[in-house]
C-alpha cells in the first residue's frame, strides 16, 4: 500500500463543511452543562470539521457524520442519543430546524457516495435509512406541545 492518502471523499460537496457546524452546535446546545454560548459552540464545531477535512480520513469523516445522524434522529424522536454516540440528552423541540438542515445535508452527502470508489455508500446504508425517516418526521410532525 502506498503512503498516499485517498482524498476523493473531500470533493463531494462543500455543504457539510459550510452548513453543519452551526446546525450541529444548535443540536448539541441543549446537552451542554453548564450552558455554553451558541457562538462558542459553533466555533468549536467549525474547528472540529476543519480538522477532520484538513487532517482527517474518510473513516473519521464518516464517523463524524454518523454522530450527526445520531443527534438528528434524537431530535426527530425526542429521545436521547445512544450511549457513546452523542453527548448527553437529546435535542429539544426548538432544535428541529437545525436537525432538519443537518439531516438533509448529511443525507445528500451519503447519497453521493455511490459515485465514489470504496465501501462508503454501503457503510452508510443504515444512516441513510435513519436520516430518511428523520427527515419525514421532522417535516410532518409538529414539535411537542403544538397542534396541527
Amino acid at each position: 500500500m502506498s503512503g498516499r492518502r485517498r482524498l476523493d471523499w473531500l470533493g463531494l460537496t462543500p455543504e457539510p463543511e459550510r452548513e453543519l457546524p452551526a446546525a450541529v452546535a444548535a443540536l448539541r446546545a441543549s446537552s451542554q452543562r453548564p450552558p455554553v454560548a451558541p457562538a462558542e459552540l459553533a466555533a468549536a464545531e467549525r474547528r472540529r470539521v476543519e480538522h477532520l477535512v484538513l487532517r482527517g480520513s474518510r473513516h473519521g469523516w464518516l464517523r463524524y457524520l454518523a454522530e450527526v445522524t445520531e443527534l438528528v434522529t434524537a431530535a426527530a424522536t425526542g429521545q436521547e442519543p445512544e450511549p457513546g454516540r452523542g453527548p448527553g440528552p437529546g435535542p429539544g423541540p426548538g432544535d428541529r430546524t437545525a436537525a432538519l438542515l443537518a439531516a438533509e445535508v448529511v443525507l445528500d452527502h451519503h447519497r453521493m457516495l455511490i459515485g465514489l470508489p470504496g465501501p462508503g455508500y454501503g457503510r452508510t446504508a443504515r444512516d441513510r435509512a435513519a436520516l430518511e425517516s428523520a427527515v419525514r418526521t421532522l417535516r410532518t410532525t409538529p414539535p411537542t406541545g403544538e397542534s396541527r
